[in-house]
């Protein structure tokens, strides 16, 4: 469990670096804007690493709570919706443009129906650490006006409507081979 904590600490801490411009304005002063992408680009691949090696090797731990199962059985749409606002979240589409911030969004809905989904130890911390994550982030990207408007294209919407889906549905289609769990019937 110590990894996967150590993993969370350290892959949000991280994102969270903007949510505090001063120190980020001094860091990137100080390191320079190359130094620090990079810095910041391997720091959050290892802190992503160590809690994918974490949440593997920690054992689930005692039933916090019991699985809501409207969340078990409306996953599969959620994650879908979530895969959706990720692929539109660095596209100039309508979708960008009218929820604002579609990777928070989409890292909410996943981090939210896993939560109420699962309730094992492991997977509450897991879930519930990155549900908090994109409260706080969301609450500082609104305080920060941090919103670039852009003209909007249909073309990249249907581009992230359809790798949205493709990909929820492969996720959803190996989520027993990658996480050792069957969310849907044709899963293998």
């Amino acid at each position: 469990m110590e990894i996967l904590i150590l993993g969370l600490l350290l892959f949000i801490g991280l994102h969270l670096v903007p949510t505090l411009p001063a120190l980020r304005a001094g860091m990137l002063q100080s390191l320079g804007e190359k130094r620090y992408k990079g810095m910041f680009a391997m720091l959050a691949a290892l802190g992503l690493i160590l809690i994918i090696v974490g949440y593997g090797r920690a054992p689930a731990g005692p039933r916090l709570f019991n699985s809501f199962i409207g969340a078990r059985h409306g996953a599969p749409l959620a994650m879908a919706v979530s895969f959706i606002l990720l692929a539109a979240a660095n596209m100039k589409g309508h979708i960008r443009a009218w929820v604002k911030h579609p990777m928070l969004l989409g890292i909410g809905i996943w981090a939210l129906v896993h939560l109420l989904a699962n309730g094992h130890e492991k997977a509450t911390i897991l879930f519930s650490a990155f549900l908090a994550f994109v409260v706080i982030d969301l609450i500082s990207v609104l305080r920060r006006d941090s919103y670039k408007p852009f003209e909007p294209a249909l073309k990249y919407d249907v581009i992230a409507v359809v790798a949205g889906l493709l990909l929820a549905l492969l996720v959803m289609t190996f989520h027993r081979q990658l996480i050792g769990v069957a969310v849907v019937p044709w899963g293998v």
